[in-house]
Parts: C-alpha cells; sequence; structure tokens
C-alpha cells in the first residue's frame, strides 16, 4: 500500500499524509522478519524452559513464568534497545533490527517518527525492564528469596507502561495505523501488546499471593504467633 510521503517519497504508513524525509523501504520480506523473531523467542523459550527443569525444580505454571521473563529480557534488552539508540535513523536504515521496526511501525507509525512518549517509554523499557527481566530469570533458577519480589517490580512497570502505550494512541484516535486491518492493527497493535497486559496483571496478582503468604509466615513465627502492627 503506498502513499505520498515528504518529497514523493511512498510509504506504507498512517496518517496517509505523514512526511518522512529519507525513508527507505524494507530489503527483507515480512515473512524473514516474523522468522528471526518468533524463532530467536522459541529458542529462548525451550533453552529456558530446559534450565528451569534442573534443581531446583519448579512446576509447570513457574516455569513458563520464567521463560516469559527470558523472552522479555530479549525484547526489551535487544530490540527495544536498539529502538532507544537508534530511532532517529530507523526510517531509512537497512539494519535487520531496524528493518523490524519498520515492519512494525505499520500497526504503529509512532515508531518511524520519532514520537517523544514511544521514545521515553521504549527507553525506560529497554535499559529497566530488559535488565530486571534477566535478574528475575536468575532469581527464580537459583531461588532467591526476593525473585517475587522482582517479579511484582518487572510486571507492574511493564503493565503501567503498556496502558499508558495503549491509552496514548485513544486519546490520538488511533491515527498511526489502519484500524482493523489483520496484521497491522489487530496482530502488531492488538494482540502483541496485549500480552504485556494480560500476562504481567496475572503474574502481579501471583507476587501479590506470594508475598502474602510469607508476610503472614513471618508473622506467624513472631513470639504470640500473631501478627503485631509496627
Amino acid at each position: 500500500m503506498a502513499g505520498a510521503g515528504s518529497e514523493g517519497v511512498p510509504h506504507p504508513y498512517w496518517p496517509r499524509d505523514l512526511q518522512l524525509p529519507g525513508y527507505r523501504s524494507n530489503e527483507r520480506s515480512v515473512g524473514s522478519i516474523l522468522t528471526f523473531l518468533f524463532s530467536i523467542s522459541g529458542a529462548l523459550f525451550a533453552a529456558t524452559w530446559l534450565l528451569s527443569g534442573r534443581p531446583p525444580r519448579l512446576g509447570v505454571l513457574r516455569r513458563l513464568a520464567v521463560c516469559w521473563f527470558a523472552i522479555c529480557a530479549f525484547i526489551h534488552g535487544v530490540i527495544e534497545g536498539w529502538f532507544s539508540l537508534n530511532y532517529r535513523q530507523i526510517p531509512g536504515d537497512q539494519a535487520f533490527l531496524s528493518q523490524l521496526w519498520k515492519e512494525y511501525a505499520k500497526g504503529d507509525s509512532r515508531y518511524v517518527t520519532a514520537d517523544n512518549f514511544t521514545v521515553c517509554m521504549e527507553t525506560i523499557t529497554a535499559w529497566t525492564w530488559g535488565p530486571l527481566s534477566l535478574w528475575t530469570v536468575v532469581a527464580f533458577l537459583k531461588n532467591k528469596p526476593y525473585r517475587f519480589v522482582l517479579q511484582l517490580i518487572v510486571s507492574l512497570g511493564q503493565l503501567y507502561g503498556d496502558v499508558l502505550y495503549f491509552y496514548t494512541e485513544y486519546q490520538d484516535g488511533f491515527s498511526h495505523s489502519e484500524v482493523g486491518h489483520p496484521l497491522h492493527f489487530w496482530f502488531y497493535f492488538v494482540f502483541m501488546n496485549s500480552l504485556w497486559i494480560i500476562i504481567p496483571a496475572i503474574l502481579i496478582l501471583d507476587a501479590w499471593l506470594h508475598l502474602s503468604w510469607a508476610q503472614q509466615a513471618a508473622d506467624s513465627a513472631r513470639p504470640g504467633g500473631k501478627s503485631k502492627s509496627t
């Protein structure tokens, strides 16, 4: 789908009168870009699943959660980290990760316009939630006592950022994508981002329960076996 960009350069983004000086269309196919993303994510999932099967052995649901954090570490630290460092060059760049972002931007053109909110959000996500996601993986694999604290912090940060991401686009009238497009709008923009609302919400509740149980046990272990106000 082509339209006029700056200086007559065609681009596939919305709104259709968007100006993108220096834009160059992707050299790689959509299939190769998506295959890369899901292959790496699948490999990380498999590797983490195997690691989490070693002592201390984790339950199936806990292993799935650890795999989620491993994939988050990759997406936040590598893919979103690339965006945070190269967002101004992405429209005309042909590096693989730049092409990945140009493909995703068909569902949200803020990623090819250096939108201020998007740059700030992705930078915080890359350099805060990326490393903390990796730390969460290690904490669960090593059975560290602070593992659920990390799970709560990371999941709350992810949920908050994604709610803002959707809400700011809602306030803009969903003007940065072709609303209703099965791949660009429903899959890229809605489905993929919804994962960072649904899964973190579940993990926040899970961490809440575990931390509450731990506090209850600590309170019961005090003299008298009852909780005391502090």
